[in-house]
This record gives C-alpha cells, sequence and structure tokens, in this order.
C-alpha cells in the first residue's frame, strides 16, 4: 500500500520530524513519572535524527542529478 502526499506536506516531513523531536526532548525535562524521560529522550533523538537524515538524503539527491537546463554531452 503506498499512500501519496502532496508535494508541499512531502517537503515539510524532515522539518516535521526535527521539530517533533525536539518538543519531545523538551517534554522529556518536564515529565517526571515512571520511565517516561528516558522515553521521551530516545524517541526525540530517533525522529530529530531520522529528520536530518531524510532531509540530508534529500538534499545530496538533488545535488547530484542534473538540472532540466543541462544539456548532455
Amino acid at each position: 500500500m503506498q499512500v501519496w502526499l502532496s508535494r508541499p506536506v512531502y517537503e515539510l516531513l524532515p522539518y516535521f520530524y526535527i521539530a517533533a523531536g525536539l518538543a519531545v526532548l523538551g517534554a522529556s525535562i518536564y515529565l517526571d513519572y515512571w520511565y517516561w524521560p528516558k522515553i521521551c529522550l530516545v524517541v526525540g533523538c530517533g525522529l530529530t535524527v531520522y529528520g536530518m537524515v531524510v532531509w540530508l538524503r534529500r538534499r545530496d539527491f538533488r545535488h547530484q542529478r542534473p538540472s532540466p537546463n543541462e544539456e548532455f554531452d
């Protein structure tokens, strides 16, 4: 099953992952019940790293492919 997203939503996903990760990391400071600080720390770091990896991979892919205006030899 494939999920199709509109282009603006697709382009914002890495930033959403990073923002969500930072929000969860911030929440881990204020939570003080059971193992929630540790869970939030792991989830927050995971989301932040995942968002950065997606963003960097997209950036590298876009820099590697030839532009539409570039002529082939």
